[in-house]
Order: structure tokens, then sequence, then C-alpha cells
């Protein structure tokens, strides 16, 4: 997460982290290219040979663009945009994907002691995987570039060229329909895969002989002496567990003790008050309904971040959230300042019918928001479980907490009523939503 309220050495050292890992990952894909460099003859006819080669090309692909994305230049353009939907996607699918469609072929015909059903339908399944995979990231990668290079556009006066965040979504939406018939492609060669599996598996006849050969697995002295050093400590597996072991725990300790000494830290700054009852019960509503898939919280120190979104992030905005709303994606704006940026009215529009208020606009509207009834009386768990975790709500909150947010939600039911909104709102999730959505940036102590 660079550019953001993370402290500066933070951000350097994860880059140079990111970096150092280029050279095991390639080594992983050198090794697996060159396994392989005996049967390139048989790349034509074989499969499995293509569905491993091109599996390891984008491991290797994959490998290389993620320390890539962690130099600083290069995520200021990628972050929150498609290019990260295309990055994981490309490891996914063409990475991970490829390497089991490869394995289940050469494996399930070995486990049933049989043939491949059809050599054929797996080559066309081949062929169906690479298409799609290309077609896909190529793509959602050009939506990535393109609305990275529009967020920040900055014209010759200093204001942004695209003002409008919904321009820069709605000139992607080609792309997406490309998207969607490239993930269609490739669903249909896995479905190839699956007839093909199924056939190899029926038609696999009762083995009568079951016996098999076991191999000794004992090595002499003098065999293990001559043995690499770390090859003798894989054969040794109370040793090896217990330094991974060690490992991992002096790792954890140095990521886990800077969590520890953050409150001694937060108290040198400006005080940052906790979600009221009604505005915690609105934010878990906000991840349940997927709301942090398409909108970030975390405005970087980017001009154009800075000019679309207002000031910068800080790190003790976020001190209460658990988990936090930073996010990897902006299929809409941020929204770590919208509190009070718009009326409650305007909120309400806006998940009924968000068309309504931003045209063309791609979210989806929630009208079961209004619908839905909020359970008062599992707040006081919620906040329980927040004190649990360090925020420091007192007994007293906890106790009164479903009064308190019966309370707000009275007030901004009556609110909405009086603006035009519908009567009954009171004890629905929307309000409890609105309630949230008003508190972001608006955190100060003594605010609400």
């Amino acid at each position: 997460l660079l550019h953001t309220a993370l402290p500066n050495w933070t951000q350097t050292l994860g880059m140079i982290f990111s970096v150092m890992l280029w050279a095991p990952s390639w080594g992983g894909m050198i090794n697996g290219l060159l396994t392989l460099r005996g049967c390139w003859d048989r790349l034509r006819t074989e499969p499995i040979l293509k569905f491993l080669a091109l599996g390891v090309t984008f491991y290797g692909m994959s490998t290389f663009e993620g320390p890539m994305m962690s130099i600083k230049s290069v995520n200021a353009l990628a972050h929150y945009t498609d290019w990260i939907i295309a990055h994981v996607h490309a490891g996914a699918l063409g990475w991970n994907g490829l390497i089991t469609f490869g394995t289940l072929y050469y494996l399930v015909p070995k486990l049933w002691r049989t043939e491949l059903y059809s050599v054929k339908l797996a080559n066309w399944h081949f062929w169906l995987a690479t298409v799609g995979i290309l077609l896909y990231v190529f793509a959602i990668y050009t939506a990535g570039l393109t609305q990275g290079l529009m967020l920040r556009a900055v014209d010759p006066s200093g204001q942004l060229t695209y003002p409008d965040f919904v321009e820069t979504a709605m000139r992607n939406v080609p792309l997406y329909w490309v998207r969607a018939f490239a993930g269609l492609v490739f669903l249909t060669g896995h479905v190839l895969m699956i007839y093909n599996v199924w056939k190899t598996i029926a038609g696999a006849k009762a083995v009568g002989d079951e016996s098999a050969k076991v191999v000794s697995t004992l090595i002499s002295r003098e065999d293990l002496d001559k043995q690499p050093v770390h090859r003798i400590l894989e054969g040794m597996p109370g040793v090896f567990t217990a330094l991974t072991a060690l490992a991992v725990i002096v790792a954890s300790v140095f990521s886990l003790v800077p969590s520890f000494l953050q409150p001694a830290f937060y108290e040198t700054l400006p005080a940052v008050r906790p979600y009221s009852a009604l505005e915690l019960a609105g934010r878990d509503i906000y991840v349940k309904e997927g709301c942090y898939v398409c909108h970030s919280q975390m405005i970087r120190t980017l001009p154009g971040d800075v000019l679309r979104y207002g000031e910068a992030s800080k790190m003790e905005e976020s001190i209460y959230d658990h988990p936090f709303q930073w996010g990897s994606k902006r299929t809409g704006p941020d929204l770590a300042r919208v509190g009070k940026k718009y009326p409650d009215l305007w909120h309400y529009r806006h998940m009924m019918d968000p068309r309504e208020v931003t045209p063309r606009s791609l979210m989806p509207s929630y009208p079961w928001l209004a619908r839905n009834r909020l359970d008062f009386t599992r707040i006081p768990g919620k906040l329980e479980a927040m004190r649990t975790l360090g925020v420091p709500y007192s007994g007293y909150q906890v106790e009164n907490s479903a009064e308190d947010a019966q309370a707000q939600a009275m007030a901004i039911a009556s609110g909405l009523r009086a603006q035009g909104a519908p009567t009954g709102l009171e004890d629905r999730e929307i309000v409890a939503l609105i309630a949230y959505l008003q508190s972001l940036g608006q955190m100060k102590a003594g605010s609400r």
C-alpha cells in the first residue's frame, strides 16, 4: 500500500522485499522450464506438456509483475485500477489454472489405470483456455491503464482533466464485455475438461491385481554423507520443523510488535472517536453488501487523489477499523471523506437507484436495505467484540448501545421523512448504512 498513510520507511521496506522476491520466483520458473527441456519436440502432440509449459510461463510473468508493481512509480498508476484485476487473473487462470488442468490430465489416467478419453478434446481445452486468458488479461490491462491515466490527468491550470469519476468507469465498459466473452471461452474449455475426465473415469476397467511395488526409502550412511547439507536437513523432519517454526516466529514478532505499540503512538495524534452504535451496525452492512469491493477508503498522497477526494488520509482515521477498508480496486470513487458531503436523502436515493443521482453509474441498486429490519438486539455484541479488539467503548456505552442506536436511527429517519423520503425507516438497515457513510472523514472526537 504505497503512497498511503503508512510510514514511508514501511513502504520502502516492503518495496525492497518485494523486489527481492524476483530471484527465488524466477529461479522456480527457470527450474520448471529446464525440467521440460527434453520434451519440447512433443509439445505439438502432448497437451499435458502444453498446459505445464504455459502454466510455468504465466508463473514467471506473474512473479515478475508482482515485484514490479511494488515500485512506487508503477504502483501510483496501477493500484486501485483494473490492472490489479488483470494481474490477479493472469496468475489465477494462467498459472494456477493451467498447472491444475495439466496435472489432472496426467493424474486421472494414472489413478484409474487407463488412457485419456480424448487427446483431441484436451488440445481443444488448451487452446480455448489460452485464448480466453489472453483476451481476458489484454482487455483488463487496457482498462486498468486507461483508468489509471484518466484518474491522474491534470490540465495546465492544475485542475483534474476528468473530474467526474463515472466518466473514467464508463470508458472501460466495452472492455468489460470483452472480459465477459473471454471468461465464457475459458469456461467452455473447462466444461470440455470435465466431460473428458468423466468419460476417462467411466471407461476405466476394474483392476484384478492391485499389488504394487514399494521402493525402499532407506539411505545408507555413506550415501547420506554425499548429500548436500540442505538435502540432509530435509531428511531430519524434527530439526527442519523446529527451524521453520523459529523463522515464522521471528518474522511474526517483527510484524506484530509495531501493532502492539500503536496505542502509545496514537496518543500523540489528534483524538479520534470510535463509531457510534448505529454507525458500527452500518459498517457491518457496508461489509456484508460488498461495498468494499468497489470503493476504497484511503486517499493517497498523489495529486490526483487529493484533488479528487480531499486531504490525504491519516493513520489515526483507521485506528478503530477492524478490518480496515482501504481496498485495492476503485470501480466507484473513494469514500474516505464522503461524510457530510451529501445530505441523507442523497444517500437514500443513491442506494435505491444510483442512476437517479449519478447518471450512467455502474453501481447496482440496493432496494432491500429499505425493507430489511435492523436487529438492534445484536448491537451490544458488536460493541463488545470491538472492545475486545481494543476499541475504547465503556461498559455504559455497550450496555446502552441498542437505545443509543435507536435514538440516532429515529433522528435520521425523521430527517429523511422531512425531505420527502418514505416513512417507517427508523428500524431499517438503510438508516444504519447512512449513519456509517456520513461518519466517514468525520471521526474527530466530539463529532457525530
